[in-house]
């Protein structure tokens, strides 16, 4: 009975902090918000520069990269278990994919820098 009326609880909660979230920024809109801020002078550019797509996609393959490394640190306690041979063909078909993706990705030219 304990779980259902947690469950539901939480749920609620979760529902309300998103309803207010997403409606209390609309609250306080005005013009100067969007504008940058240099040191009370006016602003001598845009704020909003173009991002480049490289550094977006090398950032995102660094941090598929740190999560194999997040995902193996584990494997020298696995080596404990009884199942010796399923850890490793567990950890080498995650070492696989990530091979291939990186494989992938050199083959698609995505770690190059220049355009």
């Amino acid at each position: 009975m304990n779980f259902p009326l947690t469950l539901m609880t939480d749920t609620l909660l979760v529902m309300i902090l998103v309803m207010v979230a997403f409606w209390l920024p609309q609250l306080n809109v005005y013009t100067e918000k969007y504008k940058p801020y240099e040191c009370g002078f006016d602003p001598m550019g845009s704020a909003r520069l173009p991002f480049s797509m490289k550094f977006f996609l090398v950032a995102i393959t660094f941090l598929l990269f740190d999560l194999e490394i997040a995902l193996l640190l584990p494997l020298p306690w696995a080596t404990q278990t009884n199942n010796l041979k399923l850890m490793l063909t567990m950890a080498l078909t995650v070492i696989s994919i990530l091979a291939a993706g990186l494989t992938y990705e050199w083959l698609q030219k995505g770690l190059e820098w220049e355009e």
